[in-house]
């Protein structure tokens, strides 16, 4: 079975110098992003996150929508234990694989096997577990011999075959995604689809932030609306 339950969930960000911040670059910050509220003339607060109560059970497709610094991103992270929360309770039960920020992790001096591993690791899986991943990612990528030099010497788009590919290699009960479909030619566009669709098929939660109608339909069957931080609208499918 897996879960995931916030309570009152609070993250936030404090800004240091914050004296040498403008008045344009605030409100810039406030249109875009969360609540900045003041302490010292040295330390400003971002709240990313505002008192966020959620509960995902087995079969539970959300969708977060919002406008860009909305919350939706860190909400992922913190659900993935990247981020920790300020005040609040979360409790996850279950395996947990992300799917964003393509390319982070990924280091440039290394081989593309050397990469699979690496990053595998990062995402959880044993050493094992991530060589056992290659042949499947060699047959999605159809990076061939590239694999086995630098990927600085790789395209954008190799780059994005490559991180796509080792971020749904795994099986998980709860997937995360973050705008992943943005990258990459039609030809990929269709694989990376039809790869992700399983992966979802395969998940017990799923938990999607983007900015696709398409998508969003698609794939979920409720949605959390988030704006400065704060959930404004629930609705389901």
């Amino acid at each position: 079975m897996a879960q995931i339950s916030l309570q009152e969930v609070t993250v936030d960000y404090p800004i240091y110098n914050a004296e040498t911040m403008s008045l344009r670059n605030n409100l810039i910050a406030l249109g875009t992003g969360g609540r900045i509220s003041r302490g010292s003339r040295r330390v400003a607060t971002v709240r990313a996150l505002d008192c966020i109560d959620l509960e995902l059970k087995d079969g539970d497709r959300l969708g977060l929508v919002g406008h860009n610094g909305a919350g939706k991103s860190t909400l992922l992270r913190t659900i993935a234990s990247i981020y920790r929360p300020t005040s609040g309770r979360i409790a996850v039960e279950g395996r947990i694989s992300t799917v964003f920020g393509m390319g982070a992790g990924l280091q440039p001096e290394l081989s593309g096997y050397d990469n699979i591993v690496r990053m595998g690791m990062m995402l959880g899986a044993t050493r094992t577990e991530a060589e056992a991943s290659i042949p499947e990612i060699e047959a999605f990528t159809e990076l061939g011999d590239f694999l086995s030099v630098p990927v600085r010497t790789y395209s954008a788009g190799m780059q994005t075959r490559l991180t796509f590919a080792v971020a749904t290699a795994a099986h998980p009960e709860i997937l995360l995604i973050d705008e992943v479909l943005g990258a990459g030619d039609a030809e990929f566009q269709k694989k990376a689809r039809a790869r992700l669709g399983d992966m979802v098929d395969r998940a017990r939660i799923l938990v999607l932030a983007t900015h696709s109608p398409d998508l969003m339909a698609h794939y979920c069957s409720r949605t959390l609306t988030l704006e400065h931080g704060r959930v404004v609208e629930r609705t389901n499918a």
